[in-house]
Formats: C-alpha cells, sequence, structure tokens
C-alpha cells in the first residue's frame, strides 16, 4: 500500500489512478506494456527497484515524452524522499548511485490515442487522411465531413479534390 501514500504525497491527480506495478526487466516486454499505456489519462503508478529505475525512467521518457513525475523514495520509513520534476530533469537528477525502493508516479496523458491521431492528420496528404477514416468502415460523405471538420476547411473543396482525382 505504499503507493496510496505516495500518489498523496505526489501532488499528482488523485481523482483516477491505475495501478501498474512492476514493468518487466525485458526492454521490449517494458517498452509494450508503456506503449499499451501511453495514452492512459489517469495518473500511472509504478513500483521499481533501484537498479532498474534509470532504465524505466529513459523507456518512460522514450515513449510518453517529457511528462511530470514524482519518485517516492523509501515511503513510510525515516529516509523518506521525493523526486519531483519531468522525466528528463529527474534522470539527470538521480546520478547512478541508486539506493532504495521507489515508487513512481507519472502524470496521464493530456490526450486520447484518438486525439493523438487527429491532431497528425493534419501533418499527413488528403489521400492518406481519406484512407484512415476509410480503414475504419465510414462511407465516403461520412469521410468528407469529418475530414472537413478536422482541418477546418469547407466539406465543398474536400469534394472537389476528391472529385477531380
Amino acid at each position: 500500500m505504499a503507493f496510496v501514500n505516495g500518489l498523496i504525497a505526489s501532488g499528482m491527480s488523485t481523482k483516477e489512478f491505475s495501478f501498474i506495478g512492476f514493468l518487466s526487466a525485458n526492454s521490449k516486454e517494458r517498452k509494450d506494456k508503456l506503449e499499451e499505456i501511453k495514452f492512459e489519462k489517469r495518473t500511472l503508478i509504478f513500483y521499481e527497484a533501484p537498479h532498474k529505475l534509470k532504465l524505466t525512467l529513459e523507456s518512460m521518457l522514450e515513449v510518453f515524452g517529457d511528462r511530470k513525475v514524482v519518485l517516492a523514495k523509501e515511503l513510510t520509513k525515516i529516509h523518506e524522499q521525493y523526486i519531483r520534476g519531468n522525466l528528463s530533469t529527474v534522470l539527470e537528477q538521480i546520478g547512478d548511485n541508486i539506493k532504495g525502493e521507489f515508487v513512481v508516479i507519472v502524470d496521464g496523458s493530456k490526450q486520447s490515442k484518438e486525439e493523438f491521431e487527429i491532431s497528425n492528420l493534419n501533418e499527413i496528404s488528403l489521400d492518406e487522411h481519406y484512407n484512415f477514416y476509410e480503414n475504419q468502415g465510414l462511407d465516403k460523405k461520412e469521410i468528407i465531413k469529418k475530414i472537413s471538420k478536422d482541418r477546418n476547411i469547407s466539406k465543398n473543396e474536400i469534394y472537389q479534390y476528391f472529385l477531380n482525382k
């Protein structure tokens, strides 16, 4: 139950959280799990051993980006300590001689997977954008309506583009 104390003292949102526990020591499995929860909006809570902490934080930075994080060390013990900041700054602060057991509390994602995909749709071609919605099973009329909304362009302009193809 150390994670409850860590979450409360972290200053992160306690409204909703997801306790993940220990991540795999295997690099691929660890990254796969982080990819799976990348768009989780709830506060994420992990346990981590000192010898794996740096690798875990590096993997989190790579997958999540530079999110806010709190490391809660030796909770409910005399040497209880909190290290707060973004993943990149906390990685710089911890050094290499890491001791103690950690609860790692990570800020949830600010975007859902759908919001992220839509924000990235404006960076791709209209044809790729069309294919994105077509692969979801939408008909042409609905696709044109969604592209128009995503890109803030009139439906007529989008329709004309595809009509001339």
